[in-house]
């Protein structure tokens, strides 16, 4: 009996040596992965920032360049957060704790297969639907609110606006955040809810008492997934903008996206071009901002789980 416990103890070190060996060999992989994406996009972007025949660094011209496309990509990603975010937990508190159960599963399913649904379609439905349903608004925000910048401009006749796509954005990572959301409120401790039905609070101050305290971390995680999901999102804000002069306005025609940019103008840059490397080159800003994103979040979250902890 002794020597097969042995043996057998041996066996459970031999595979828990070899399951800690694949579990590191997958954290490298995907560091390795991660450095030759950012390594293929840094050597490859190199002619849109230094051209040798143009004097050397050309990185103003660049910054002309991917400036309206960065503020494009951010105004529809925020756009698509501030409408998304207060929905997407109301949504997941009902699920949790104010639906009944037979309804709340069907709700759940529904909303998880908002997830499922291609983002082509999504863009079919903001340009073909969603973007003339909303001129009449563009017109209403015009005459109202041209004083503020953002709806200064010429409203758009077709609705394929910034506007048009921080909505369709929204609607695409509502079910995202709804899911982390859900997830987390169910995973509320039951006691510290009853305690707090018991000494007299209403069910609204025991989910700010017990449910919100517990889960601000995985909302946040929650907001900050959508968001990344909202900055690299493609084919949807695509279809969505129609191509025309750059412009500050959420309600004219012409601004655009750096995942749309690339979409669309990376199958007919010539390979090896400048234009090529310009398309390259602002692949690897939005690899900055979204890895930038990602580590804002992370340092949020391992913050008030300090702050939780301390209290």
């Amino acid at each position: 009996m002794s020597s097969s416990l042995t043996q057998s103890d041996k066996r459970g070190v031999a595979g828990d040596r070899v399951f800690s060996a694949l579990t590191v060999s997958a954290g490298v992989v995907i560091l390795l992965t991660l450095a030759f994406v950012a390594l293929f996009l840094t050597v490859n972007s190199r002619d849109a920032v230094y051209q040798e025949d143009q004097g050397g660094w050309i990185l103003t011209a660049f910054l002309d360049y991917a400036y309206p496309l960065v503020i494009g990509t951010l105004i529809a990603s925020f756009i698509a957060l501030i409408l998304a975010a207060p929905v997407a937990v109301g949504v997941a508190l009902y699920i949790s704790h104010y639906a009944p159960p037979r309804f709340s599963k069907g709700i759940g399913y529904v909303i998880d297969l908002l997830a499922a649904i291609p983002s082509v379609v999504y863009g079919a439905w903001g340009m073909s639907f969603l973007g003339p349903a909303l001129v009449p608004v563009y017109g209403w925000l015009h005459e109202n609110l041209d004083f503020i910048p953002l709806f200064a401009g010429n409203p758009s006749q077709t609705g394929r606006t910034i506007f048009t796509a921080g909505v369709v954005l929204g609607v695409m990572i509502l079910p995202i955040i709804t899911s982390v959301c859900r997830e987390i409120f169910i995973q509320t401790p039951k006691l510290h809810e009853e305690a707090a039905l018991a000494l007299g609070a209403t069910r609204w101050e025991m989910i700010k008492m017990s449910v919100f305290p517990f889960a601000r971390a995985g909302i946040i995680s929650g907001i900050m997934l959508g968001l990344g999901r909202a900055l690299g999102e493609t084919m949807a804000v695509a279809l969505v903008l129609s191509p025309g002069m750059l412009t500050a306005s959420l309600i004219s025609s012409g601004n655009s996206t750096i995942p749309a940019e690339i979409a669309l103008g990376f199958p007919e840059a010539p390979p090896g071009s400048e234009r090529q490397a310009q398309l390259i080159a602002i692949g690897l800003v939005l690899f900055l901002i979204t890895l930038l994103v990602n580590m804002t979040a992370r340092w949020i979250v391992s913050r008030h789980k300090e702050f939780s902890g301390a209290n």
